[in-house]
């Protein structure tokens, strides 16, 4: 499959955590860094995600914002 997102993050996936209606996976993406995606309960079954799958976190966004 090719894509158009350049920001592209390969890992592994640690942790799936699934709720009534979306579920929260987690990536190692190496060196120490994790990301976190909040997708549908879904989407995590259609894709079999379970902890220890390899996966690609694909982030395309026109900003990402952080406050504290």
């Amino acid at each position: 499959m090719k894509l158009s997102a350049r920001n592209q993050l390969a890992g592994k996936v640690t942790k799936v955590d699934v709720g009534q209606i979306t579920a929260k996976v987690v990536l190692d993406v190496g060196g120490g860094n994790t990301i976190a995606a909040i997708i549908s309960k879904e989407a995590v079954e259609e894709l079999g995600l379970a902890a220890g799958d390899e996966a690609t976190a694909i982030i395309k966004a026109t900003e990402v914002m952080v406050a504290k």
